[in-house]
Order: C-alpha cells, then structure tokens, then sequence
C-alpha cells in the first residue's frame, strides 16, 4: 500500500513538473530576451510582457510615515505585439530628483517618447517623480534602445531618507474586497486592488492597451483597520474628471495630480493620482464612491 502511494505520488509530482515547465515556457522568447538584456524580472499574461523595476534601493516616507515599496513605488514598463509584428512599449518609471533629467535623455537620446512627467505625492521624503515612457519597435531592438535609461536608476547619490519602520499591516481586506466589490491582492505589507477600464476600448498600432499596459484604476492600502494609508491612481474619460474629483474630496482623500500618460490616445484618458489616511473601511468607501462615477457619464459635449 505504502509503494502504491509512492508511486502514486511521484507520478503526480513528475506531472506537477511537466506542467510547471510548460507554464514557464508560456513567454514567448523575444519576451525572455527582453527580461534577460534588461537584467529585470517580468511575467507574461493577457498577451502583454510586463518587467517590474521596483524602487527597494529607497527607503520612502509619506507625512513622516514609512512606506513599504508595493505602496506605489514599483515602476514598470509593458510591451505588447501590435500589427506587423512591432512592438507597442508603455512603462511607468519612479525616480529620484536627481535621476529624472539623466534617465530623461538617455530615453530620449535613444528613440523613445516622455509622455509624462509628475508627481504621486506630497510629503514624501525624499521626492519621488513618475516618468511616462513610449516606443515602438521590435522587442530586441525596443530592449537594447531601453537598457541605458534602466542602468541609470538607483545611480543618483540621493541618501534616502531613514525609515521609522513600515506599518503593521493587520488589515481586515476580506472587508475591504465587499466595500470595493473586488478582489485584491496581498504584496508584504500592502494589499492592492487593480480594476481594468474594459469599457473603454484603446488600440495603438492594432495592439489592445489593457490593464496591463496600464489602463487601470487602482488602490493600495497599508496600516492597520483603525489607522491606514491609502495611494491610488483613476483612470477617466475627460466627462468624468469632476465628478471623480467630487467623490474623492467629499470622502476627504487628498488629490495629489492630474496628468495625462499618453499621447495621441483616442479616446483621450486622464489620470489622477490621490492619497489619504484614517480609518481602512472609511477609506475605501472613498474610493468606491469615486470608482462608481466611472463609465456613466458619457462622451464630452463639443
């Protein structure tokens, strides 16, 4: 009975390999060579190549309080095949004072579109910046043209600022997912929620511009039930700029940008970026409240 089970077991294990190799053959393999010339981690679903560039070099604090980096320091940048067999490249890069100009014309320098160029809070120590970047091209080619900007992050000689210890996290999120109506999901000390704006239907280059290359709504919560943070960015048509902004003061979150990530988009997407702390139910009633304007107010009179 014993070897039964044995064996049992070890065809299970060798199909649980099989399988396992078969997802890590998912990428296709201009992606693995995006990763691996880019010395950066990624992963490959809903047809897009994402590379995460997270800030861990820097030790952040938003109003005196620390900041684990899931909280909205995590940069990025996504490529998606568009028509011909090009590449359509949007990324999201966090940088320092001091590195956004050097990073700023090494992208520049090598072909690629800045499309934006703000800010995510106020009070931070020490000053975070988010540079917008777009490219088009083949992977390979879109790669070596990127590598120069991605060296230079974490080059600068900025000194972080000390941090006071990251907040304890005991947040109910089972709580949190009924008030927003979605689930989320658990990074260290932050749990964040990723809403796609699948009603709004942009293509560039043939090439659909999903959540994943960064047309979403989201929220990130830190701290405990009774005293949390809250970080987020919503994504708008210009119609529903204001009622966002309404719903967002009116639950006392603070709005910190508003900002466009690309250029020639059609329909035209504005971004805004909020933050706010207090109770994590309170909170994310806010947030509901400003995600329930999205997709009723129509299309802008002209």
């Amino acid at each position: 009975m014993q070897r039964s089970y044995s064996l049992a077991a070890g065809i299970a294990a060798s199909a649980w390999l099989v399988t396992a190799a078969a997802r890590a053959q998912d990428m296709p393999a201009d992606y693995q060579q995006v990763v691996s010339t880019l010395g950066k981690q990624g992963d490959f679903k809903d047809n897009v190549l994402k590379v995460n560039i997270p800030r861990n070099d820097v030790k952040v604090t938003v109003a005196g309080v620390a900041m684990p980096t899931p909280f909205g320091f995590g940069g990025w940048v996504a490529m998606t095949r568009g028509d011909e067999g090009r590449q359509v490249l949007m990324g999201d890069l966090v940088l320092l004072q001091d590195e956004v100009n050097p990073v700023m014309s090494a992208l520049l320098d090598n072909g690629f579109d800045v499309t934006a160029l703000h800010n995510h809070f106020f009070w931070d120590e020490p000053r975070m910046f988010y540079m917008h970047v777009h490219g088009h091209g083949t992977a390979a080619d879109l790669a070596r043209r990127l590598k120069p900007a991605i060296d230079l992050i974490g080059k600068a000689n900025a000194t972080p600022a000390p941090a006071a210890g990251a907040p304890a996290n005991t947040l109910d999120t089972a709580k949190l997912v009924s008030i927003v109506g979605s689930p989320g999901e658990q990074n260290g000390a932050v749990y964040k929620f990723t809403l796609p704006r699948s009603d709004l239907k942009v293509v560039e280059m043939g090439a659909a511009i999903n959540a994943r290359m960064g047309l979403n709504t989201w929220a990130a919560f830190t701290g405990t039930n009774e005293k949390a943070a809250i970080a987020g960015d919503i994504a708008m048509l210009e119609s529903e700029v204001t009622p966002v902004l309404q719903a967002l003061r009116k639950n006392g979150l603070d709005v910190v940008a508003i900002h466009h990530h690309m250029t020639y988009g059609r329909p035209v997407i504005i971004f805004l970026h909020y933050w706010g702390t207090g109770p994590a139910e309170k909170l994310a009633g806010g947030f509901k409240a400003a995600v329930g304007e999205l997709g009723k107010h129509g299309a802008p009179s002209r």
